[in-house]
């Protein structure tokens, strides 16, 4: 039997610098004025992604691998993962800016933490006017000029920055130092990894009073210090209605518009993410159909490798 379409319970994580913007947008009622992050998708411990309708109602994404395997996850997640969801899916409201961060590589975090590393994709949502994007250098440094930066506090103006506009996108490899900026909202794709080093944070204090932990040293091995030309992808055209935008070791990822009626394939090795970003799309496959409005995360098992979209939508897609 063909495995259908599965949609999960947003988990809704309260930060100092979130905000409003993901529960107006997901059209679902607000927890607090300050959810900075929804997982969509989520197999990190403690916070697997719950089963929010239909047969499988209650079980998490854990138990839904456990007992379909490679129906679910492909045959060539499995040979590079086992029965472990490689991914996680995320919408990001930045009220305030984020701190300045990196992430190790696959290599350091299994070393340090017995962890994948996090190379990680943004596409923006939504953008205020004025809003940045910080990701990459724009100064030559060694590791101790870096380390003095942060001493003295002068790191985060050997940032680059970017201005940030819908439809904008930052692929983020392991060790590229980052931040979002303050009035983005925005989806994102990375490895299934929790493993955060924070470098830079304004002098933010947290909930008791205290300085929020910073992670200079740990940071120090896992930041690439190359300069590079492009640090912002470029973005597709409009005309092109399913266009690759990231492409890497750990994930592919298309933009899809769709406008009236459109058919899209995926590899069949592999079960997809699809976002729903924008509009209102009538997906249609094998064994039945449903509706997916912006704010919407679904995850296609590896069996579904065609399907049909009707409406008038902007979709993200994700596979491995």
């Amino acid at each position: 039997m063909t495995l259908a379409p599965i949609t999960f319970v947003p988990y809704l994580k309260d930060v100092l610098w979130g905000g409003t913007k993901i529960c107006r947008y997901k059209n679902i009622p607000c927890t607090s004025d300050c959810v900075g992050e929804s997982w969509e998708i989520s197999a990190v411990p403690g916070h697997e992604s719950v089963v929010d309708s239909g047969e499988y109602e209650g079980l998490n994404l854990t138990d839904l691998i456990n007992r379909f395997g490679a129906e679910l996850l492909g045959e060539k997640v499995v040979r590079r993962y086992g029965l472990n969801f490689p991914l996680l899916v995320k919408i990001i409201d930045a009220n305030q800016n984020l701190s300045v961060q990196v992430h190790p590589n696959d290599e350091l975090a299994e070393k340090r933490h017995q962890s994948l590393g996090k190379t990680e994709m943004w596409y923006i949502i939504q953008a205020d006017k004025g809003a940045k994007i910080f990701a990459g250098l724009n100064t030559a440094m060694t590791p101790d000029d870096y380390v003095r930066r942060v001493a003295d506090g002068t790191f985060a103006e050997t940032l680059a920055v970017h201005d940030s506009y819908p439809g904008d996108v930052f692929f983020l490899p392991a060790g590229r130092v980052h931040a979002i900026g303050a009035g983005n909202l925005l989806a994102e794709i990375q490895e299934n990894s929790d493993v955060t080093y924070r470098i830079y944070d304004y002098d933010r204090r947290d909930a008791d009073g205290n300085p929020r932990q910073l992670h200079t040293e740990l940071a120090k091995d896992a930041i690439d210090f190359t300069l590079y030309d492009n640090l912002k992808s470029n973005s597709p055209s409009d005309s092109i209605p399913d266009a690759e935008i990231v492409s890497c070791n750990h994930f592919s990822v298309h933009r899809a518009i769709v406008n009236g009626e459109s058919e899209l394939s995926f590899s069949p090795d592999s079960f997809t993410v699809l976002m729903c970003l924008d509009g209102l799309v009538r997906l249609v496959y094998p064994i039945g159909e449903m509706l997916v409005s912006a704010g919407q995360t679904v995850l296609l098992p590896a069996g579904l490798s065609e399907i049909q979209c009707f409406g008038q939508g902007l979709l993200l897609t994700a596979q491995c």
